[in-house]
């Protein structure tokens, strides 16, 4: 009572209405189709405005040109239809393209992630995708089971999507490896790079080709130059991998502070054009002018070439300047989530303010023990590990358990972590309650 409805029933009760004679208006390519609210790493979300034009090229192009949908392809998603990784790539796009997909909601893949394998198992399942975190979930899984032990055969399974998030090599490898013994292929990975203003995807590496990945100088990657190393185990370098190549129909350039144009192995700024690239930002004309220029989206995102291959680096907002080094955060974090007792999404390294105003390298980390012994234990492990690892001294902070907040895709949420930390919405364990 007293809410404006028309009428509540079943979908028999709205068949049984008679049909309207009002005026048909189909909608035109430049129409908005829907509005995509993007997941919000290093700021508020906002609004990606999407026309049915940009929809489908989107769709054509990562159909035709991205995983090569065909007849016999089953497709299978746990991701969330209110992110654009699950709504266009596993939903959208198997509309337009006519595909066959099942579906496991998040909260069950969350609760047991190998359900995920299982579904993929037992229908030949061909094409799924997961941010990194999904697949280190499975092999951390499976790691405390005999092998064996399950009943899986995913040799049918030809691309493993990877996506939404900085790829872990060290992950996927652990992946690979611990479902080798029921028909996994490490040549299934398939690295891909998009975002919410394009619709979804921009570059794609080559189906069943497995992962390139590019082992650089760390110092060299502070003066925005990707250059060769040889992995020798040491903390010299850092691993990327390659997203592939720009879909048909867009362009990218990789672009210096100044607006050149980079060539190969030259960190800079990735740009990208195309038939997928949004309207705007829904009711934020300002923030629309920061990003999109003569029909360039500036992403925000660092990246370089790789021959032909796009490599993303890091967010541009996100590198820590440190007694004039580029240090860049997920190097911190990558650190400290292999420290044991800790996981992927433990940490979050930034930049707090001293007393003098001083900005000084800082990571806030998850710490689950309760006793003060083995708090002070953790919080020496990961400060100790930071210097061995990254070269700078960082401030260490225990914050409560499931504290620092995520993306909609599953991504830490630095810039909203120390927003919440700065206005007390995340306290340190000294001065949090005995049960946090």
């Amino acid at each position: 009572q007293g809410v404006p409805l028309v009428l509540i029933g079943s979908l028999m009760d709205v068949s049984a209405i008679p049909e309207g004679h009002g005026e048909l208006r189909p909608g035109s390519a430049q129409d908005l189709s829907y509005i995509q609210y993007s997941s919000g790493s290093t700021r508020f979300p906002m609004g990606v405005m999407v026309t049915h034009a940009s929809l489908m090229a989107n769709c054509h192009a990562m159909n035709k040109y991205g995983v090569g949908n065909g007849p016999s392809d089953r497709g299978m998603s746990w991701l969330p239809f209110f992110h654009d990784m699950g709504l266009v790539g596993f939903m959208l796009g198997a509309l337009t393209s006519q595909s066959s997909m099942d579906y496991l909601s998040t909260e069950d893949f969350a609760r047991r992630p190998l359900t995920w394998l299982k579904i993929i198992s037992d229908n030949c399942g061909t094409l799924s995708y997961a941010p990194s975190f999904g697949y280190e979930l499975c092999a951390r899984r499976v790691s405390t089971m005999a092998e064996n032990s399950l009943d899986l055969d995913l040799s049918k399974w030809r691309v493993a999507g990877i996506g939404g998030e900085m790829i872990k090599p060290q992950v996927m490898a652990a992946f690979a490896e611990a479902f080798k013994p029921y028909g996994f292929s490490s040549d299934a990975f398939c690295a891909s790079y998009g975002l919410a203003e394009a619709v979804l995807a921009v570059s794609f590496a080559a189906a069943g080709k497995g992962m390139t990945v590019d082992h650089v100088d760390k110092r060299a990657l502070e003066g925005h130059l990707a250059q060769p190393l040889i992995d020798d185990g040491s903390k010299a370098g850092r691993t990327f991998v390659a997203c592939g190549k720009v879909l048909p129909g867009h362009r990218i350039e990789i672009r210096s502070d100044d607006g050149t144009v980079l060539g190969s192995r030259r960190v800079g700024g990735v740009y990208v054009a195309g038939p997928s690239i949004m309207q705007g930002y829904y009711n934020n004309p300002e923030a629309t002018a920061e990003v999109l220029q003569d029909g360039w989206l500036d992403t925000g995102d660092l990246g370089y070439w790789l021959v032909d291959d796009l490599v993303i680096v890091g967010r541009a907002k996100d590198m820590m300047i440190v007694n004039g080094r580029n240090v860049w955060p997920q190097d911190i974090e990558w650190t400290v989530e292999h420290i044991d007792g800790l996981k992927s999404g433990d940490g979050a390294a930034i930049l707090l303010a001293d007393a003098d105003g001083v900005e000084r390298p800082t990571i806030l980390v998850q710490c689950r023990p309760s006793d003060p012994a083995e708090r002070a234990r953790l919080k020496t492990d990961v400060r100790t590990r930071v210097q061995e690892a990254v070269g700078i001294a960082c401030d260490v902070i225990l914050v409560p358990a499931r504290s620092l907040p995520k993306t909609t895709s599953g991504k830490l949420a630095r810039g909203r972590a120390k927003a919440m930390f700065l206005a007390g919405g995340i306290l340190p364990l000294e001065t949090s309650s005995p049960d946090a």
